[in-house]
């Protein structure tokens, strides 16, 4: 099912969105050629505008703005998304700023690619979603040289691949309800929460599907008292896990707490990057990993060796985000435990057609590299 299929279903939505009938907003457009290495990158910041305003424990969005990088070589393109984290201090322009920066790596040997993200890496601290449309790019472009998919250079059983979760981001209970039921080809639902209305909304939840559902706090609650409270109380109203419930740096708070709760807590603010798992692995069951976060699928995987040998869970999720950068996830999900990869179906403008998902069900793309197509003029 595609995200126009999807949202057919969803009339009211349709109707309720200021959003739809926008004509996608291309601006910012940079272009840095270097004649020594004969490579060509463009950068433009895109506004993607949600379907609806999109509500966490922490802000409310109705658009959110990526950069896109088109990378070309010796004829051949490759193309990467950056989609920044504010928490994180990134913006479009900063993004921007360090892809500009990046040149120079970016004129080496690409074949050599481990290198250059070892280089990219070094380049500046920070910045992972400029590092993870970089690392994209470079990966469509080789894998669009050697004429293969990514899932196939990276040695994965395409069958393999999972089932994505829908995401239900905080609203008033009918709206949330109005979701859950328009989503009804999606057999895992996951809710935001970290409100005082929490049990309100897992309530109303509950009273249209007894699916199962995945919660996500965003550090929405404050103390592990709190905390311990709620998910147990989340036990009993069939969640199966729960996303990041305390504040990142309380790392005692989540040991005390993952003695005493009932389902698993799962790490996502609180894990970066494959060197942060060590620390973090008594205190969590499994880690969230998004390549926006960690710096691209080079790192991604790397987190995946490493939270292995320490026997945590994996998931791969998302920002919201272009086909583009959710194919790029989706070529690896044969490598993780549970998918939340639904940024695109939350956005009316994708710049990019990647394979539509089936039912609830990531497909991988045979063609060459990413497998995603772009949409927009003159790209």
């Amino acid at each position: 099912m595609n995200r126009k299929e999807f949202f057919k279903t969803s009339g009211w939505l349709l109707a309720s969105s200021w959003l739809f009938g926008r004509k996608p907003e291309l601006r910012l457009k940079k272009e840095e050629t270097s004649k020594k290495g004969k490579v060509k990158v463009t950068t433009r910041i895109y506004e993607l505008h949600l379907r609806q305003a999109w509500t966490l424990s922490r802000g409310t969005w109705t658009t959110r703005r990526n950069v896109l990088v088109r990378l070309e070589k010796d004829g051949i393109v490759g193309y990467g998304e950056a989609a920044p984290i504010p928490r994180y201090n990134e913006s479009a322009e900063s993004n921007q700023a360090f892809i500009a920066k990046a040149l120079p790596i970016l004129e080496k040997d690409l074949w050599e690619y481990e290198e250059r993200g070892k280089e990219l890496e070094q380049l500046l601290p920070g910045e992972n979603a400029a590092k993870a449309a970089l690392d994209m790019a470079i990966l469509d472009w080789i894998g669009k040289s050697l004429k293969i998919p990514l899932y196939r250079f990276f040695g994965l059983d395409k069958s393999k691949t999972l089932s994505t979760t829908f995401s239900i981001g905080i609203d008033e209970v009918p709206v949330m309800q109005k979701t859950a039921l328009a989503a009804k080809d999606f057999r895992v639902l996951k809710i935001k929460v970290g409100t005082k209305d929490d049990k309100k909304i897992i309530e109303g939840i509950r009273e249209v599907t007894d699916r199962p559902i995945r919660v996500d706090a965003n550090e929405g609650w404050k103390t592990k008292e709190e905390a311990l409270e709620m998910i147990n109380w989340l036990a009993d109203k069939g969640v199966e896990f729960v996303e990041q419930p305390l504040p990142a740096a309380n790392l005692d708070d989540y040991r005390w707490l993952k003695e005493r709760v009932k389902i698993p807590i799962f790490a996502d603010e609180s894990v970066h990057k494959s060197h942060d798992i060590p620390a973090l692995a008594s205190a969590f069951d499994g880690i969230n990993v998004k390549l926006m976060k960690c710096g691209g699928l080079q790192e991604a995987m790397r987190m995946v060796a490493v939270a292995r040998a320490f026997d945590l869970k994996l998931m791969i999720g998302c920002m919201i985000e272009s086909s583009l950068s959710i194919s790029a996830a989706a070529a690896i999900t044969p490598l993780f435990d549970y998918a939340d990869l639904d940024g695109n179906l939350l956005i009316d403008n994708d710049p990019f057609r990647g394979e539509p998902i089936k039912g609830d069900r990531l497909q991988l793309s045979d063609r060459p590299g990413l497998g995603a197509e772009p949409l927009i003029p003159d790209w």
